[in-house]
């Protein structure tokens, strides 16, 4: 039976929106199908791993009957990535499978039933609700989730904080070692409320919002977060747990302070990486008036030093970091200056933009 006809993009952009979260190997094999739906024109693709699920439709009127079924999201994929792009694709069902033929080519895929495929139900009317365009909340992401934990004892903080406040949405990210924090107006006045989004869902939210003025529907339900925008939903699961309060830890009396080219420091930094010690990444910054130097060593005794030209007249000052956590941030960036606040070599350094509220980075000193 004949199931549907169309271009190989209609279904394969749609596919790859929503196979990013399936598991390979899963104790439930169902789980490593997408659900494919057709109703009216629209056939929708939907993944799910319990924790977060995707749902994107094909923009455009695709003939062919209603029907509702769920096969292999990974081989499904890799067939259509491996067909010419303007060839027209068949899908039928024949003795509960399903057959793709492309030109000369013909695949039989396995089903399992429709029914069976576990959905995530949307949870309870929204505590807070409010839109940003796709462009900002994507520049917001990029500022902070670099920062997040990876596989951290403290699941807490392998995610990011989303905070709503009056006409604020507020984005906080940790490790321990270093905290990052972005924030943006929005046409909303609401009360405050916050859920931490887990890693996953903010990697595959970023990687599907477009750089454009669209926007993006947001609303924070009681155990869950759903993110609507284009043809596309996410609905994920909130992680359990108290968030650090993030005030505290942003130094509020460094008083070594100066402005420095964002593109020169990164330069720099890069350069002198290629001789920090592969295990430790340490780097020393040292402070004199109208000047930093930036010195790597490793365990060959080879060395790297930069030396750059600041407009600093504070005391001299030698502090240790993680290179990384400093490459991080200025990679992540995109203004042209930023500040940096420094105390002494073992208090947390502060870096922002020059009248610019709207982000913070405090990064913990190491020692050398």
């Amino acid at each position: 039976m004949l199931i549907l006809q169309a271009e190989r993009d209609a279904l394969l952009k749609p596919l790859l929106a929503v196979t990013g979260i399936v598991e390979r190997r899963h104790t439930l094999p169902i789980l490593s199908n997408v659900l494919i739906e057709k109703q009216a024109g629209a056939v929708s693709f939907l993944a799910t791993d319990l924790e977060i699920q995707i749902t994107t439709a094909s923009p455009d009127d695709i003939a062919g009957d209603a029907f509702r079924l769920t096969t292999s999201a990974k081989k499904l994929q890799d067939i259509l990535r491996a067909i010419p792009g303007n060839t027209m694709v068949t899908l039928e069902q024949q003795d509960g499978r399903l057959v793709l033929k492309a030109g000369k080519s013909r695949f039989n895929l396995q089903t399992l039933p429709a029914d069976d495929f576990p959905l995530l139900s949307a949870g309870s009317a929204a505590q807070a609700s409010f839109q940003l365009s796709q462009r900002d909340l994507k520049r917001l992401i990029s500022q902070v989730q670099y920062a997040m934990a990876v596989q951290d004892i403290r699941y807490y903080l392998n995610g990011l904080l989303l905070q709503t406040e009056g006409n604020q949405v507020r984005l906080i990210s940790t490790d321990g070692h270093r905290l990052a924090f972005a924030s943006a107006d929005i046409e909303a006045s609401l009360d405050k409320a916050e859920v931490i989004l887990p890693r996953k869902t903010i990697l595959e939210l970023y990687k599907l919002l477009q750089d454009s003025d669209e926007t993006i529907n947001i609303e924070l339900l009681s155990n869950q977060v759903r993110f609507s925008f284009g043809n596309t939903v996410i609905i994920s699961k909130v992680v359990d747990g108290k968030f650090p309060d993030y005030n505290r830890v942003v130094p509020l009396d460094n008083d070594k302070i100066f402005l420095i080219e964002r593109v020169t420091f990164l330069q720099a930094l890069q350069r002198a990486a290629i001789l920090a010690n592969e295990k430790f990444r340490g780097v020393r910054l040292v402070l004199k008036p109208g000047a930093m130097s930036i010195l790597c060593t490793n365990s060959e005794q080879e060395e790297a030093q930069e030396e750059l030209e600041i407009a600093y007249q504070g005391g001299e000052l030698e502090i240790g970091f993680n290179i990384n956590y400093l490459l991080d941030v200025l990679t992540n960036l995109s203004a042209d200056t930023l500040q940096m606040a420094f105390g002494d070599s073992v208090r947390s350094t502060l870096v922002t933009i020059p009248d610019n509220s709207n982000f913070k980075y405090v990064v913990m000193p190491m020692r050398i």
